[in-house]
């Protein structure tokens, strides 16, 4: 699926256009994919787009790459090589080029010899029975949390470590990837790069002739409706494709529709919202998750009734055994409500009923009432006094008469009230281990709860002691083998680093509520040992 970055609803962007001046130590300079990316957004999730990057969540991607050349690019010796790519390819090319960008929005590579090894095998499997036997395949396991899974026309596929996490066998797996080996075999990505130009260019004929009249609107939106369409076609022949694939090298074809259960249930548990429809989503380039099921069912009937194909669930576990669950230790860690860095030797904590989200580009929460957050961190001078800089143009609609010089729990900072476009927003500026960050928050303007959220996150701001930094450790999934008298209940108590541990244990091992653990299963847990 192809994605497009959009500021117009993103609140932040009203008071700093910019965000210039981020500090590489403070967070990881972001990437982003150029050309024709697209980012399908729900209500809520907007705001996760604050520095102009969005946790794709529970999604395909399709890119489209721009022709360009990246001076110095080496390809890299880590990714799982099925084949070297066609020499000469201009495909290959051009998916060269993007290949260090999507590694530099993506945390880079994640490389376990053991994880890689069955991964692999997967691969080896579906290259047999390819619906083009000539296209070769380069696999990338990212360094990221996220549940997603693209591929770049020229056979660069990628998936996530958070993808892995939340799979339950190797059929599952395989119904991802050959999914993303459709998109190459049926060269989605040029055909949406050449209907997009058809379509911009028809844009501008309309603009240009019919100026901002209805009809002319009219005529834009169905321009959009068949983008849309273009797209819901592509993932839907995908999704036919890849569960063919897999059927034919002796995978459960049913695995598709189990894993997009499985991404539609995480994607409900990470929401704050609770369940959404996609359909409702006028313009969705994706086709709704019941619809996928549905169709995704009557492909792998054609194959047999269920049962049918090997899960090889064995194999899969002990490949993800030890994988690394949420985030790095470079990027700090998500506990609950509380965000930790060891490295900066920073934390904050965010109200009940919020979400943070750790991204490579800032750290973001969104709670209920619209209300978002937004931490990260600038380079200025010693002994630039924080309310200048404040003053210094960054944010638009300062009330410049809100500038305020204070101290939060010993540390030099100031603050600040704004407003733009229907938005209300606190800032403040907080200098701390000879770094200065910044803590943002924002809120519709009829909203009563900005100074009362924005309060609690800043007064929560401190420096972590020595030992609080030497205790902090990164999470792993774990494979354990479920033993006489324990429960799904016993088993998520078991889990740490992570909030309604047994809500999550059952969207990791794809249980419903209503399931049993029986002696001798096989359950993945989080930890950090």
């Amino acid at each position: 699926m192809l994605w497009q970055f959009d500021f117009a609803h993103d609140p932040f962007l009203k008071i700093d256009a910019r965000f210039s001046g981020s500090c590489a130590e403070t967070r990881k300079e972001a990437v982003l994919p150029t050309g024709t990316d697209r980012v399908r957004r729900k209500p809520l999730a907007r705001f996760l787009a604050l520095a102009g990057f969005a946790m794709a969540l529970a999604s395909c991607q399709m890119f489209t790459p721009p022709d360009v050349q990246e001076s110095g690019f080496q390809p890299s010796s880590k990714p799982i090589t099925v084949d070297n790519v066609a020499a000469n390819s201009k495909l290959a090319e051009m998916a060269k080029a993007q290949h260090p960008r999507i590694l530099a929005t993506y945390g880079g590579e994640y490389s376990d010899p053991k994880l890689e090894r069955m991964v692999a095998k997967v691969v080896g499997r579906l290259t047999v029975v390819s619906a083009n036997p000539t296209q070769t395949y380069r696999i990338t396991i990212l360094n990221s949390p996220n549940v997603n899974a693209f591929a770049l026309p020229g056979g660069y596929l990628y998936i996530t470590r958070g993808l892995l996490a939340l799979a339950n066998d190797s059929a599952e797996l395989a119904a991802v990837i050959a999914h993303e080996m459709g998109h190459v075999t049926a060269n989605h990505g040029l055909q949406r790069q050449q209907l997009e130009a058809e379509e911009g260019f028809a844009t501008k004929v309309v603009s240009d002739v019919l100026g901002d009249s209805p009809t002319a609107k009219a005529a834009l939106i169905r321009g959009k409706l068949r983008l849309a369409q273009f797209s819901r076609n592509q993932e839907l022949e995908a999704d036919g494709i890849g569960i063919k694939s897999i059927g034919e090298a002796g995978f459960d074809p049913f695995a598709a529709g189990r894993f997009l259960q499985s991404m539609s249930a995480y994607t409900d548990f990470r929401s704050i919202s609770g369940a959404t429809d996609a359909s409702l989503d006028f313009l969705a380039t994706h086709p709704n998750t019941p619809q996928r099921i549905d169709l995704a069912q009557r492909h792998a009937r054609q194959f047999g009734a269920p049962g049918v194909g090997t899960r090889d669930r064995d194999p899969f576990l002990a490949g993800i055994d030890g994988l690394l669950y949420g985030d790095t230790p470079e990027e700090g860690y998500v506990r609950g409500e509380t965000f930790l860095h060891p490295g900066l030797g920073v934390s904050f904590s965010v109200p009940g009923g919020f979400i943070i989200d750790n991204s490579a580009a800032a750290v973001t929460a969104t709670g209920p009432g619209d209300i978002a957050i937004r931490f990260d961190g600038v380079s200025i001078d010693k002994s630039r006094p924080l309310t200048d800089y404040i003053r210094s143009g960054w944010v638009a609609g300062l009330d410049e008469s809100s500038v305020r010089q204070e101290t939060i729990n010993g540390n030099e900072a100031a603050t600040a009230h704004a407003s733009a476009e229907g938005w209300q927003f606190d800032i403040a500026v907080i200098r701390a281990g000879g770094q200065v960050y910044r803590l943002l928050t924002a809120a519709p303007s009829a909203s009563t709860s900005l100074d009362a959220v924005a309060r609690s996150v800043s007064g929560s701001f401190r420096i972590l002691s020595a030992a609080e930094k030497a205790a902090l450790k990164p999470l792993h999934i774990r494979v354990v083998t479920v033993q006489p008298g324990q429960t799904m209940g016993s088993l998520a108590a078991q889990m740490v680093g992570v909030d309604r541990k047994l809500d999550l244990f059952r969207v990791l091992n794809a249980m419903s509520p209503g399931a049993a653990v029986s002696a001798g299963d096989k359950v993945k847990i989080i930890t950090d040992r």
